[in-house]
């Protein structure tokens, strides 16, 4: 079992969803964050004045998968979370790792069952 994490620009959202739906993954967990990479924030202009964004808002998913998922996760996230053909700074990354157990609290399953 694997836990695909990705972080992704937050419109690419129901992209990144259709795409793992289409695939048959059907449970993930969006969580609302903000960071920076290489992108490095932006500046922007209110009310006259000039403010620094240093942290810019993501989403974090997490996938709990089984092994033989990985490769078809990682494809349809890159390719709905992409900017373009060529892809920016800031599209997000997907990290992957392993996953010793899961428990499913209503019934008390357990492994690869309980995905």
């Amino acid at each position: 079992m694997k836990m695909l994490t990705a972080i992704i620009k937050p419109f690419k959202l129901d992209d990144v969803r259709d795409a793992l739906s289409e695939i048959g993954i059907s449970g993930i967990t969006a969580t609302e964050v903000k960071g920076f990479g290489r992108q490095k924030g932006h500046t922007e202009l209110y009310r006259g004045a000039e403010y620094t964004i240093d942290f810019l808002p993501k989403v974090k998913l997490e996938i709990a998968i089984s092994a033989d998922q990985v490769d078809a996760v990682i494809s349809a996230i890159s390719s709905s979370a992409k900017s373009d053909d060529e892809g920016k700074i800031g599209d997000g990354k997907i990290f992957v790792s392993n996953l010793e157990e899961v428990v499913r609290i209503r019934t008390g399953e357990t492994g690869s069952v309980a995905l």
